[in-house]
C-alpha cells in the first residue's frame, strides 16, 4: 500500500497528513478504505474470442479493485520495467454519496513488476537520454496486446503498432521494447491492439521524461483525465448491455480512476496538496475520447509545457481555463498565494462534473478535485469532506 496521501507526484506522507490534520487525520486514517493488494487471428476475431472467454469466466465480484497510478522512477531501477495487465474492477467512487456507489466491473489495470495494479497505469518517468526497456508479460494474458508510447521518437519495431510493425504479443508470450527517452515532457502509452476498446478498458498511463537539469517544483503532481462509456467495462462484465464505439454515451468522469468526492480522499484519490508560497506544477494528461476545460478556482496558472514542447514565455500568459483534447498533454504551474484554503479544480463541461445519467445525474461529481492548503487541513470543512470522500473514522 502506498504511502502517497495525494495526487501521485511530490511526496506527502501519512506523517504529513496526520501533522497537517491533527486529530481530524488520526480519526479519518483509522476508517480509511483503500483496495486491497493483489497478489494469428485478425484483432477483431481475436477480440471475440477472447471477450467470449472473459465473459463465461464471470463477472467482477471476485476481482481486485484497481489503484491509483504510483510514480515508477525508471533510473532507480536500471531503466528497466516489466508491464503486465490484470482484471480488475475500478471503484470510482465507491460511497453512497453524491450520486455514488459507481464502479467499472471490469477493467484491464496496467501492473508495474509487483507493485498493485492501477488504472491508469504506472507513471513511468525516465530522463532524458536514457533508454527504457519495457517488459509486455502477457503469459497469463487472454487476448492480444501491444504498447505504444505517445510522443517518443522510437525506431520502426519499437512503435507498438501492431498493423504496421507485424508485432503483436500474443497471449502467453513476452515481448520487450525499447524506448529512448529523447522528447523531454510529459507523454502517455497505451494498448494499440484493438485501441478503441483497450483505452477504453483502461490500458493507458503517463510516460514522463525529464530533461537535462530538470528541477522539480515545490509541489508536481500528476493528472490522468479520462471520460468512460460504463457500458464497454459492463458488457466484458457479463451484463447484457449493448456497447458502440460510434455511438458513445459517456456517463463516468475521473482523475486518475476516480470520480468526485472520492477524488479528495488523499490515499485512494488525488487531491492538490499545498503550503502557502509554493510553486506547484501540475502535469495533465487527456486520455479520453472528449476535451476537457480545466479550471482552477482562485489560482491563476500558466501553460509551460504542451505535447513535450517547452513553450516560450510569450506564450506562458496567465490564465484560469486550459482545454485539453484528447490525447493532449499540458503542464501548467501557479503559486500557492491564495488565501489558505480548499479550491476546487474540475472540467468545466459542467456536466463531466456529475455522476451519473440524465435526471439521475448528480452534481457536483465526476472530474473534480481540489487544490488543498495544508493550513485548512485541521477544519470542520475539511473532514466533512472527508468523509463525503469515504473516511469512517
Amino acid at each position: 500500500m502506498s504511502d502517497q496521501m495525494s495526487a501521485p507526484g511530490t511526496p506527502f506522507s501519512r506523517r504529513d497528513f496526520v501533522k497537517a490534520t491533527g486529530a481530524t487525520g488520526l480519526a479519518a486514517i483509522a476508517g480509511c478504505q483503500v483496495p486491497a493488494d493483489p497478489n494469428t487471428m485478425t484483432e477483431t476475431a481475436a477480440e471475440t474470442t477472447a471477450t467470449t472467454t472473459e465473459t463465461a469466466a464471470g463477472g467482477s465480484q471476485d476481482l481486485p479493485a484497481a489503484g491509483k497510478p504510483e510514480v515508477v522512477d525508471l533510473a532507480e531501477q536500471n531503466n528497466e520495467v516489466t508491464l503486465s495487465t490484470r482484471p480488475a474492477r475500478l471503484p470510482a467512487h465507491p460511497g453512497e454519496a453524491m450520486g455514488g456507489p459507481i464502479e467499472l466491473p471490469r477493467v484491464w489495470a496496467f501492473q508495474a513488476d509487483d507493485r498493485q495494479p492501477s488504472v491508469p497505469g504506472p507513471i513511468l518517468r525516465a530522463q532524458e537520454g536514457d533508454t527504457v526497456e519495457v517488459l509486455l508479460d502477457n503469459t497469463d494474458g487472454m487476448r492480444p496486446h501491444t504498447i505504444h508510447f505517445h510522443g517518443s521518437q522510437t525506431s520502426w519495431e519499437n512503435d507498438g503498432v501492431p498493423t504496421s510493425t507485424g508485432i503483436t504479443v500474443q497471449p502467453g508470450e513476452q515481448h520487450t521494447y525499447e524506448i529512448p527517452a529523447n522528447v523531454p515532457g510529459t507523454h502517455l502509452y497505451h494498448c494499440h491492439y484493438q485501441t478503441h476498446n483497450h483505452i477504453e478498458m483502461g490500458m493507458y498511463g503517463i510516460f514522463r521524461v525529464d530533461p537535462d537539469g530538470y528541477e522539480e517544483a515545490d509541489r508536481e503532481y500528476f493528472m490522468t483525465l479520462k471520460d468512460w462509456d460504463s457500458r464497454l467495462p459492463r458488457t466484458y462484465a457479463g451484463e447484457d448491455v449493448t456497447y458502440s464505439a460510434r455511438n458513445r454515451r459517456p456517463d463516468v468522469f475521473t482523475i486518475n480512476g476516480r470520480s468526485a468526492p472520492r477524488t479528495l480522499h488523499p490515499e485512494d484519490g488525488s487531491p492538490l496538496i499545498v503550503s502557502q508560497g509554493d510553486t506547484v506544477r501540475v502535469h495533465m494528461v487527456n486520455s479520453g475520447y472528449m476535451s476537457h476545460p480545466m479550471h482552477t478556482h482562485n489560482h491563476r496558472f500558466r501553460v509551460v509545457e504542451k505535447d513535450g514542447t517547452q513553450l516560450p514565455d510569450a506564450l506562458q500568459y496567465e490564465r484560469d481555463v486550459t482545454n485539453i483534447a484528447p490525447a493532449e498533454r499540458h503542464t501548467i504551474e501557479f503559486e500557492a498565494d491564495a488565501d489558505p484554503g480548499i479550491y476546487l479544480t474540475h472540467c468545466h463541461k459542467v456536466n463531466h462534473v456529475t455522476n451519473g445519467l440524465d435526471d439521475a445525474a448528480s452534481y457536483p461529481g465526476g472530474m473534480l478535485t481540489g487544490i488543498v492548503y495544508e493550513d485548512a487541513m485541521d477544519t470542520d470543512i475539511f473532514a466533512e469532506l472527508m468523509d463525503y470522500a469515504g473516511y469512517e473514522g
